[in-house]
């Protein structure tokens, strides 16, 4: 991938009002010459989020982030650098040009793309056939049987996969995409996976189709819902796992329901597709779902990007509780809380919204209980806990889940709820869990040891650089003050060597060096973005504070400090010197003549800086 330059950077971020950007994601109020937010990128009541139009940064003191409009993109869309930029690039109309060219990485941009553009393209055809063709009345008949109409299907870019194949494949061939791409896309598949000159054929036929969209809108695969029954296939297939669709990396719907789960402060986890689009569609819009695959510890990572509490909305049955279990043990160990609705039985959302409303299934939603109270209730009004056997065979499932809680007084918690709930004693079921968790140790070993390997391979969050006190200041002053930046670029030769003993002092030297326009935010943000990142968050910290209504005097004043207080630890190790014993005479004449020279640049250190 080219590098951007810090000039296209420095556009792009000039190009954008950050209020209006952040005003897009989140509703913002004015605070005097600031606006704040309650933070989205945690839990908290009283707003500690705020968003400088003067620097074009934000700043949250509640939980420390804090950068510019694409660091703000990068955390709340989740995104990498460059596509941060690029997506603010296109909202403001900026041109990359990125400075090298490597063939591999265009190559496997320019495929991405093209799979993209396939997804996006043929979901829009499929919808219009879906909206229009005759041969799709029963697609429309069968949305109607739902409660659902053309509004919903817009809304969810539904659409309807012809039973003829060759609709498609003419389809594609019109629009330039080639065979490889059609079955790179997942749409379609090699007949003769050892050649080629077998054909194609077309994953999906005379399907309701359902998109499957990325964090961040793109459309990247498709669960095909059949609308005629045939034993040979499932009532639900989904696309296959190509570059851009890994089903253990996705949610249904997350992409629309992120924003209401950093506000509603939980997710809510349905089982299909149906269910999710009955809760957006009547006003629950944190709803999401896994990808006909059970939650993975991927899952539970993303999760907690937006939320620290689940809410589970599955079937009442026995298969639905084995699915709330697996999907407890990978939630609760990511430090995610677990709570579960009571669903009537035979209902899901879907159903339930329907035959009774909206309001009375956000009533159970509203009332969901803590996982295992939920659990507990099920397992003793199903199970006859006369049976010394059922009762013990029960502990042991019960054990093999509360392994899974981090935390130590829960878990201790849940330990005496469960025995007394089943009447047995707390050491007894406390034993079980322990014996539980060296079960889970061995039968997990290779798994860990797998998932340690791949963390290995995930960037740490930096560590922002130590800097001391007074260099920050200078720091500060040099970024948003062209004046206080000028006057300290003329001293920088008398900064050097102390500049070199203080912690952050190369970051100092850095500005002065570079010298970004100090009148300009855009400019400032865009040499912050192009530091190391540990430099970058200690800098945005020091950003955070408000410049000095004389940025000059205070830059003088800090430079005269921190210089004097350089020279006189210098001095007093020289004197340290010269108190030791047995020092030659020589020694002791060149010590004394450099604490002369030092004194005397002590003296005259007002003289030193120039104006």
């Amino acid at each position: 991938m080219g590098r951007i330059p810090e000039e296209t950077i420095e556009l792009i971020l000039a190009s954008t009002d950050i209020v209006d950007l952040i005003g897009s994601y989140i509703p913002l109020k004015r605070a005097g010459s600031n606006f704040k937010a309650l933070c989205p990128f945690h839990n908290e009541k009283s707003p500690s989020f705020m968003v400088n139009p003067t620097r074009q940064s934000y700043h949250c003191f509640g939980c420390g982030e804090s950068g510019s409009a694409i660091g703000f993109v990068m955390a709340y869309e989740n995104l990498p650098f460059p596509d941060a930029v690029k997506k603010l690039a296109a909202r403001s109309g900026v041109i990359i040009q990125e400075e090298t060219y490597d063939p591999e990485a265009d190559k496997r941009k320019k495929k991405r793309s093209r799979l993209l553009d396939l997804h996006n393209q043929w979901a829009r055809h499929m919808h219009s056939l879906l909206l229009k063709s005759p041969d799709a009345q029963h697609a429309r008949e069968y949305l109607k049987s739902r409660g659902y109409g053309k509004g919903m299907a817009e809304r969810w870019v539904i659409g309807w996969m012809p039973s003829n194949p060759n609709v498609f494949l003419d389809w594609a061939r019109e629009q330039s995409f080639s065979g490889r791409e059609l079955c790179d896309s997942g749409l379609a598949a090699l007949k003769d996976q050892n050649s080629a000159r077998g054909g194609i054929y077309v994953r999906f036929r005379d399907r309701l189709m359902f998109p499957i969209h990325n964090d961040y809108g793109d459309i990247i695969a498709f669960s095909g819902r059949q609308l005629r029954d045939d034993p040979n296939t499932g009532k639900y297939i989904n696309s296959p796992e190509t570059i851009l669709f890994k089903k253990s990396k996705v949610f249904f719907a997350l992409d629309k329901a992120r924003r209401s789960m950093t506000k509603d402060k939980f997710a809510l986890l349905c089982e299909g597709q149906l269910d999710v689009i009955a809760c957006h569609e009547n006003g629950i819009t944190s709803a999401i779902a896994t990808q006909g695959t059970a939650c993975t510890p991927d899952h539970a990572r993303l999760l907690k990007r937006y939320t620290s509490d689940v809410v589970i909305c599955f079937d009442a049955d026995s298969a639905g509780f084995a699915a709330a279990d697996k999907a407890f043990a990978i939630l609760a160990p990511e430090g995610i809380h677990v709570r579960m609705v009571k669903m009537p039985q035979g209902e899901d959302p879907d159903s339930l919204i329907k035959g009774q409303s909206a309001d009375a299934f956000r009533k159970l939603v509203d009332s969901a209980q803590e996982y295992f109270a939920v659990k507990l209730a099920h397992e003793t009004s199903s199970r006859d806990l006369n049976s010394v056997r059922e009762r013990a065979a029960l502990a042991n499932e019960l054990a093999a889940l509360i392994v899974h809680v981090g935390d130590k007084m829960t878990k201790e918690a849940l330990i005496n709820q469960v025995a007394t709930r089943l009447g047995i004693g707390a050491e007894e079921l406390r034993g079980g869990v322990i014996q539980a968790e060296k079960d889970a140790i061995k039968t997990s070993f290779y798994e860990k040891r797998q998932r340690s390997r791949d963390e290995k391979t995930i960037p740490q969050k930096a560590l922002p650089t130590e800097i001391n006190g007074s260099v920050a200041g200078l720091c500060h002053l040099a970024l948003t003050s062209q004046e206080a930046q000028d006057w300290l670029g003329e001293q920088l030769e008398s900064l050097i060597e102390p500049l070199n003993s203080l912690a952050g002092g190369s970051i100092l030297r850095n500005i002065l060096q570079k010298s970004p326009d100090a009148s300009k935010p855009s400019a400032a943000q865009a040499f912050i973005i192009s530091m190391p990142e540990e430099d970058q968050i200690a800098l945005r910290k020091i950003m955070g504070s408000e410049t000095p209504a004389d940025a000059l005097r205070a830059a003088e004043e800090t430079t005269a400090m921190l210089v004097s207080t350089h020279f006189q630890n210098k001095e007093a190790a020289i004197r340290a010197k010269l108190a030791q014993p047995d020092l030659s005479p020589e020694h002791m004449i060149a010590l004394m003549n450099e604490a002369k020279d030092l004194q005397d640049i002590l003296k005259n250190l007002q003289q030193r800086f120039i104006r």
